[in-house]
This record gives structure tokens, C-alpha cells and sequence, in this order.
């Protein structure tokens, strides 16, 4: 139990310190070369989704055995990305006003790793929605960026998704194709505050544990 707290704190430590110090680093230097801000800033969200949520997801099943420490673990960097919107200081080298998707990405993320392993005792039930969320939709963030520099929707963007997550589902076999399938299409839409930091990673954990039961 101890050892698991103390590997909780040294990755919530990586992870304050990829946020508040290395991408503001990153949006400082580029945007002081000309790059815009609004896209530096997307692109830090997209490299916080794979070095903070795809890393932890990977290192999680091999350093963690109680579901409790990864939720709280959740829980704790979910309050810390709120507060900037609450007092109306945002991080805004990776932030944006009105959108807290950033919030929703550690709330989902601690919920289907704590589901993973509370209900079904798998933890690989949880990493591989994690890993849609983190790595397959920063692939299609950086690649719609690209094409387009601003925040949007592209079927470029999807099928990016889909060559990212087809592999990573593999690694479960059938239930996982599917389920990489599935999240590809859905990314693609949002309803008001339900954004794919939502649908991804619960409808690939509902596939999966369908598959499982």
C-alpha cells in the first residue's frame, strides 16, 4: 500500500511538472519563434495526453494493485485542472476559457481504470480505453492541427485515429478491433459538454467488458 502511494506521488509529480512547466516551456519558445498561441496551445494538450494519461496507463498495471490509489490519483489531478478555470487563471500555454475537456480527460481516465480492475480484476480493460483517449486522440488532434491550425473535425483526423488504435486494441484481439472501430466513428462527434474525452473511453470500456463477460 505504502509503495503504491509513493509511486502515485512520484507520477503525480511528472505529471505537475509536464503541465506547468515543460509544456509552458514549448508554448514560450514557439510562440516567441511566430507560432500562434491558440495552436500551441492545442498541441500541449495533445503531447499532455500522450506523456501524462498514455504513459501512467502503461505503467499502470505493472506498478498498481489497488483501484482506490489510481482514482484518487485521478481525482487529485482532475481538482488540479479545474481550479485555473474556477479563479479565471488558466494555464493557458495548454487551457482554452470555456472548454474543461481537460477535466473530463482525468475523470474518464480514472474511472474506467478504477472499473477495469474494482469489477472485472483486469486491469488491461481500463488501459486500452485510456490509451484510445490519450494517444489515439492526440495522433488525430496533431494531424487535424496540422491540416487545418485550429480546433476541428476531419475524417483525416479519424482515420489517423484508427490506424493509431487498431493496434493498440489488437493486443486484446477481437473485442479490442472492435472496439478501436467503434471509437474511430465516435471521436468524431460531441454534444454540448459531452466531448470524446467522454464517448471514447466509455464506449470502449462498455465494449470490452461486454466481450469479457
Amino acid at each position: 500500500m505504502i509503495e503504491e502511494v509513493i509511486y502515485a506521488s512520484i507520477l503525480l509529480l511528472w505529471v505537475i511538472v509536464l503541465v506547468k512547466v515543460l509544456t509552458k516551456r514549448i508554448y514560450d519558445r514557439y510562440v516567441n519563434k511566430g507560432a500562434d498561441g491558440e495552436v500551441m496551445a492545442y498541441y500541449n494538450r495533445k503531447i499532455i495526453h500522450i506523456l501524462a494519461g498514455g504513459v501512467v496507463s502503461i505503467l499502470t498495471p505493472f506498478i498498481f494493485r489497488n483501484p482506490f490509489i489510481v482514482l484518487a490519483f485521478s481525482l487529485i489531478l482532475a481538482v488540479f485542472s479545474l481550479i485555473p478555470y474556477r479563479v479565471g487563471r488558466l494555464s493557458y500555454w495548454y487551457q482554452v476559457s470555456g472548454n474543461i475537456f481537460d477535466v473530463h480527460f482525468c475523470l474518464m481516465w480514472g474511472l474506467v481504470m478504477f472499473l477495469s480492475k474494482f469489477l472485472l480484476d483486469d486491469w488491461w480493460l481500463g488501459v486500452v480505453p485510456a490509451l484510445f483517449m490519450s494517444v489515439g486522440d492526440a495522433v488525430t488532434g496533431i494531424v487535424r492541427n496540422a491540416f487545418f491550425r485550429k480546433r476541428t473535425k476531419s475524417w483525416w483526423g479519424n482515420l489517423a485515429m484508427l490506424l493509431t488504435c487498431l493496434p493498440i486494441g489488437a493486443l486484446l484481439g477481437l473485442k479490442g478491433v472492435v472496439s478501436a472501430l467503434a471509437v474511430s466513428l465516435i471521436e468524431r462527434y460531441e454534444y454540448k459538454w459531452i466531448d470524446d474525452n467522454i464517448t471514447v473511453p466509455l464506449l470502449s470500456f462498455f465494449i470490452l467488458s461486454a466481450f469479457s463477460i
